[in-house]
């Protein structure tokens, strides 16, 4: 997915070395890591400045920022500078990484660097100066290891990067019966994301404003080939495409101080009424594009949508962890033919957001059937409730994720690893059957134990290890997984 709404991260290569420590070794394997970068296809910058004091620290950071650098690997070619090399962290306004040489491309006279070492005070110093940097799980590595490392570290870049520069637009509040979809805003700020509170009717105005407006005609022509005959409601396509319009040009116009912007609109109960349509569609549109649009006004999931955007590359969904797979379902279509129990799969469902191109070929544009039981006059034919993207979610191994803010203002996530299932739902809605291992469990103890909101987002791949680690850069304590049996949550009963 190519979108000017997530950033474009340049990472550049700073080696460090202890002045009692022969400069040419960091020098040396600076240029060897580079080399391995450029073998393994990464592309970065690499600093010609050796930093061994403060001077050199301000002159490399000067370097890479002119050169465009937005991310950084500071490499411990040797033992290291303990404070130049930290202070990186401080002057540089970008995400570092820190990594230090193994031993082996030399004798261990000349040739040792003690790197292993440096990093133990590299980290301490990281500490006593409240600086944030990455240390990867194992900070250790040949050329050729640092060079995957770094390939790791520039989608967690990307994720950081942006959410220090998002804007979070929303129009509210949010539905009367959605308090699961509240956002204290403290979260946000800890995070140093922007946002901007809007009311519905903000929107309506704006919507009205475009009506005519002379590039309706080549995005219905756009929605009509992204969807095929017999797929969309023709009659439709100019209301959505009015929509579509109004969305981007206010993010356009809005984004201020920031460079990139996520929606979280209300959808419910007065929008298709007033507007003419459900705005399901139009808000999947966005999203494959880089621009995630939350249903029913939830901030964080918007939040989370996007941090997944910037980590997999790819477009993401947010879904209600919805409803229970019937045994009959799991019987016929699951058991013997899958490595899950029953209580391993759910259902995730929304009325129709996700992105066409992550779900079965027989997606189409449609209504919302419990909409239309609560706003149209029974036995009508839909009207207004129409614009839902409704069929199956392709099967794919996804990450099922949430980063929230709860009521005491910490800011708390889950991450759970899964797939959807190649199995039919028989149901309504942008829908899939998923499976997530050891389910039942992570259902009771984390999602009701910590009262998540029944709202989470899945990106489409595995992204645990790489999500991880940037909750973890962001500052968040609280990192909920899908624990096995030999490993129970502290508030499962040992007795069950």
């Amino acid at each position: 997915m190519k979108s000017t709404n997530i950033p474009e991260v340049k990472l550049g290569l700073i080696a460090v070395s202890r002045d009692c420590f022969p400069i040419e070794l960091s020098q040396k394997r600076r240029a060897a890591v580079a080399a391995a970068c450029a073998a393994k296809g990464v592309d970065i910058y690499e600093a010609k400045t050796t930093v061994e004091n403060e001077k050199d620290m301000l002159a490399a950071v000067k370097e890479v920022t002119e050169a465009g650098c937005n991310a950084l690997t500071v490499f411990l070619g040797n033992f290291g500078p303990e404070t130049p090399e930290t202070l990186i962290a401080k002057y540089f306004d970008g995400p570092c990484m820190f990594v230090a040489a193994a031993e082996g491309d030399g004798d261990l006279i000349n040739g040792r660097g003690d790197a292993y070492c440096g990093m133990l005070n590299c980290s301490y110093n990281l500490g006593m100066r409240h600086l944030n940097g990455y240390i990867p799980e194992y900070p250790i590595g040949t050329a050729e290891e640092l060079a995957d490392k770094m390939a790791e570290f520039v989608p967690m870049a990307r994720a950081i990067i942006g959410v220090k520069n998002l804007k979070i637009i929303t129009f509210g509040p949010r539905p009367q019966d959605f308090f699961a979809c509240n956002a204290p805003i403290m979260g946000l700020y800890k995070l140093g994301v922007e946002v901007e509170e809007n009311s519905e009717l903000d929107l309506l105005v704006a919507y009205k404003e475009h009506a005519n407006d002379p590039r309706i005609d080549d995005v219905c022509k756009d929605m009509a080939a992204e969807m095929g005959e017999g797929k969309y409601y023709p009659d439709l396509l100019a209301r959505m495409a009015q929509f579509e319009l109004t969305l981007l040009d206010w993010a356009e116009a809005h984004k201020g101080s920031r460079q990139y912007v996520a929606f979280a609109d209300k959808c419910w109960p007065a929008f298709p009424s007033q507007f003419g349509f459900e705005p399901c569609y139009v808000n999947s549109r966005l999203a494959s594009r880089g621009i995630p649009v939350s249903c029913e006004v939830d901030i964080y999931g918007a939040l989370s949508e996007y941090i997944g955007m910037c980590i997999s590359g790819d477009t993401v969904t947010l879904l209600d962890i919805n409803n229970s797979v019937p045994q009959y379902l799991y019987d016929e279509d699951i058991k013997g033919k899958f490595d899950y129990t029953l209580t391993d799969t759910f259902m995730g469902f929304h009325c129709g957001n996700t992105p066409s191109c992550k779900m079965c070929a027989d997606r189409a544009v449609k209504y919302q059937l419990i909409q239309h039981r609560l706003l149209e006059p029974a036995g009508s034919e839909p009207d207004f409730t129409r614009g839902t993207l409704e069929g199956d979610i392709a099967a794919s191994d996804i990450t099922f994720y949430r980063l929230q803010c709860d009521s005491e203002g910490v800011l708390r996530s889950y991450i759970a690893e899964g797939e959807v299932l190649p199995v039919a739902t028989r149901s309504f809605g942008g829908i899939g059957v998923f499976a997530i291992h050891d389910m039942g469990r992570f259902y009771r103890h984390v999602l009701v134990q910590k009262h998540y909101p029944h709202h989470g987002a899945v990106a489409f791949g595995h992204y645990g290890k790489l999500m991880f680690e940037v909750f973890k850069f962001l500052g968040v304590a609280d990192i909920a997984w899908n624990q096995p049996k030999s490993l129970p949550y502290a508030t499962e009963n040992p007795w069950a």
